[in-house]
């Protein structure tokens, strides 16, 4: 199917201007468009070299329907804020309405298994609902921020595209959540006897139970953690998305092994080593976001000296002080009973199944041995693998930076990549290049993307009204990369 188009001269004059104000558009929102500038340029001088030629139309596969995985994070990922209220108000007003049923809502609300004789608390099964509740709220707090403060906050400070303003907004957030969380975690280790004394983190093992304030910072941060492993799998896929997902669980595995074997002091320092990071990170990418290049870079300097210092010094102190300290200060064997009525230590059941009875009865039996040890170190020293390979991609970007770039984010989208460039100005500038008539030469054109002159789209997102030409642009933002692949602004491949 062909359709042939002749237009005058100056019309192809008017088209080249266009194409150069567009050009002025983008250099004045100070954007990289050396690819985009040589693409225009040589379609400018063909279609000003060419005689009216035919625009040749090539129907090809239409693109498959997301399936119903992806329909369901896509409707999870829309409905955050109003799932998790309804959610909440739901559960208060259980907890309101329904006086019998408060022995099983507050559990959602309170910290469980207290005991009333030394003021502090057992771990056990009951705390899955205030991880829940957790997991809830931080989901609302996380959505509603993003939409109602740091998007439109990013946009009013200069963020342009769409991509890099939700990048800002997911840095802002864990900056937000961690200026909160952190200064916690160092308080309960600054007052507590392992402060700089590596070998205390095994003393007093084992300690059946905790102050309210580190069972609240444990739960708060476990539940953090798995509402990050479903982030990324209901968000925009990264690049390093298998890192991501295998480092998320890794640390829900060891929080949650080292909450049901009594070992909250050395969970607590591995937090707030790590979390100190996330923040100069995260600082140093909304810096990048919001265009302060300079700042950005000497942050991102102060974090590589502190990464090197906390992640690959530090931590592997903490990593020897499990190799070397605790076969010296834990008392190998199995112990039985509450604080201040523990038995043992005695030999471990024929059976395993003592490793999973710490998690499922607070007073159950719980074991430390050889095996148990290496299998916690081994856990530790897969993370610090992972951290070496994230050291070499920061490694990187700090070569760019001494090669005199900016410090950039190396993560990005694995899919749909590419320069957002103010679109509806683009777009804007796309239906003047339609209405002009400019010449055609023969070009490859998705039969999704075009609607024939005299027929009408069944499409609702497709404009009515062809051009003279006989093709029209479709307007929906879904179809910005086909779009702006019409004019060559989209990223080379």
């Amino acid at each position: 199917m062909s359709e042939t188009s002749n237009s005058p001269a100056p019309l192809a004059d008017e088209h080249e201007k266009q194409i150069k104000e567009a050009h002025e558009f983008l250099h004045s929102n100070g954007n990289n468009v050396s690819a985009i500038e040589q693409k225009l340029g040589e379609k400018s001088r063909r279609e000003k070299a060419l005689a009216p030629p035919t625009m040749v139309i090539k129907r090809k596969h239409k693109r498959k329907d997301d399936g119903p995985m992806e329909i369901v994070c896509e409707w999870i990922t829309e409905h955050q804020t109003g799932l998790s209220i309804n959610l909440l108000m739901l559960l208060a007003l259980t907890h309101l309405c329904f006086p019998r049923a408060r022995r099983h809502t507050r559990k959602f609300f309170e910290l469980s298994y207290y005991n009333a004789a030394t003021g502090e608390y057992c771990s056990g099964w009951n705390d899955a609902f205030m991880v829940f509740f957790c997991i809830t709220v931080i989901t609302g707090l996380r959505a509603t921020v993003m939409d109602y403060v740091l998007t439109p906050f990013a946009k009013k400070y200069g963020v342009k595209t769409t991509r890099d303003q939700t990048r800002f907004s997911e840095q802002a957030w864990l900056l937000v959540y961690l200026s909160f969380v952190w200064p916690l975690g160092m308080y309960i280790m600054y007052s507590s006897e392992y402060w700089l004394n590596l070998k205390e983190l095994w003393t007093d093992w084992p300690n059946r139970e905790m102050a309210s304030i580190m069972k609240l910072y444990t739960l708060v941060q476990y539940a953090f953690w798995v509402q990050q492993y479903l982030v990324i799998h209901i968000e925009a896929r990264r690049k390093d998305h298998w890192q991501m997902f295998t480092h998320h669980v890794v640390t829900t595995i060891l929080i949650f092994t080292a909450y049901g074997y009594h070992q909250l002091k050395v969970a607590n320092l591995i937090m707030c080593i790590m979390d100190v990071l996330d923040i100069l990170l995260a600082i140093a990418k909304c810096m990048k976001y919001l265009n302060f290049g300079i700042i950005c870079d000497y942050i991102f300097g102060f974090f590589m000296v502190t990464w090197v210092a906390l992640r690959h010094v530090a931590y592997l102190m903490i990593c020897y002080s499990v190799y070397a300290d605790i076969p010296h200060v834990i008392n190998y064997g199995c112990y039985r009973g509450r604080n201040g009525a523990i038995t043992g230590p005695f030999p471990p059941p024929n059976n395993f199944s003592y490793l999973i009875d710490p998690f499922r009865n607070p007073e159950g039996v719980v074991c430390w041995n050889d095996g148990i040890k290496w299998g916690f170190l081994s856990a530790l020293l897969f993370l610090q693998g992972i951290t070496v390979m994230w050291f070499a991609m920061i490694v990187k970007v700090a070569i760019k930076v001494i090669r005199g770039d900016y410090a950039d984010d190396i993560r990005s989208d694995d899919e749909e990549d590419y320069d957002e460039v103010n679109d509806e100005h683009i777009l804007e500038m796309i239906d003047q290049l339609d209405e002009s008539e400019p010449m055609f030469y023969e070009e490859e054109v998705g039969v999704e993307a075009i609607s024939l002159k005299g027929r009408t789209s069944t499409a609702a997102r497709y404009r009515k009204g062809a051009a003279a030409s006989g093709v029209s642009l479709p307007r929906d933002r879904s179809d910005r990369k086909e779009l702006l692949g019409r004019i060559g602004c989209d990223k080379p491949v």
